[in-house]
């Protein structure tokens, strides 16, 4: 359900997501008067990419909040950084249905897709969410989380080829191309299932370890069905929880840093190493 088919001119390669995110607004020539839509509990490079593009930034879950608004772009993130939830493909295919009614570019953030552990997430380009048509829809990848990759700054942006040209236009007159040598490790780590299965077990269990410790320490686990999270709280401001588990030497971030929808919540990684987590599973038991 994560797969989707791609042609010549429907996938570009990418210095990182994360310079592709917040410059995406820019090189798609949006500006002032224009508006971006982007999730209530989010990144926060998507907000920093319509203020580079001298755009309008709003964060709104619900579509018809939207009322008349024609948004030039609306991110979708699935799984979700922080909270981890998974957008069912029904509902994937109303914001795409949405977006195409409106002409509005949908742009989904998937560097998740590969980190699921209670849910299938699907892609936004699957046959079934965007009617066998990429038209209108860009989907973003990393292999910073499927290949642990971070440092080597490898992703890529597929779909609709009209888009992809015009990041490719952009992109190569200011010299944003991804290096050989990133290409060729890239293609090595796509075309490898082992290691990224390898990879998805040492954080399933991490996870486990973590989840459990949370849960005995009191805390509630909300969504978390993929990404490299677990969305808890304590039911109370956000700080506090980050100052109670700071006292115990556990670092984790607070909720309010990815929008005000998440003021009781912290965000826990279970990124760290083995031995790390363990120290942090002791420290609170």
């Amino acid at each position: 359900m994560t797969c989707f088919d791609t042609a010549d001119g429907t996938v570009l390669p990418v210095i990182g997501t994360k310079e592709l995110i917040a410059s995406m607004p820019v090189h798609l020539g949006l500006g002032p008067g224009d508006l971006v839509v982007y999730p209530e509990l989010a990144y926060p490079t998507y907000e920093v990419g319509a203020a580079l593009a001298g755009a309008r930034a709003l964060a709104r879950d619900s579509l018809t909040s939207l009322g008349p608004e024609r948004p030039a772009l609306l991110w979708l993130n699935s799984p979700s950084n922080p909270t981890g939830r998974v957008l069912p493909p029904e509902h994937l295919k109303k914001v795409v249905d949405w977006c195409r009614e409106r002409g509005t570019i949908l742009v989904s953030d998937e560097c998740y897709l590969e980190c699921a552990w209670e849910d299938r997430p699907v892609s936004v380009l699957h046959p079934k969410v965007s009617g066998g048509s990429a038209e209108g829809i860009l989907a973003v990848h990393s292999l910073s989380k499927r290949s642990n990759l971070a440092g080597y700054r490898c992703g890529f942006v597929a779909g609709d080829t009209a888009l992809i040209g015009e990041l490719l236009a952009v992109r190569k007159n200011l010299g944003l191309m991804l290096p050989g040598p990133q290409q060729v490790a890239m293609k090595a780590a796509l075309d490898d299932d082992a290691h990224a299965l390898e990879q998805h077990a040492r954080y399933a269990a991490r996870r486990a370890k973590l989840r459990d410790a949370l849960l005995g320490a009191g805390f509630t686990i909300e969504h978390s069905e993929a990404s490299l999270y677990l969305w808890a709280t304590r039911d109370e401001d956000c700080w506090e929880t980050v100052s109670w588990l700071a006292e115990r030497g556990v670092l984790v971030a607070p909720g309010a840093f990815y929008g005000r929808a998440g003021g009781r919540h912290v965000r826990v990684a279970f990124t760290a190493t083995d031995e790390r987590v363990d120290a942090a599973v002791a420290r609170l038991a």
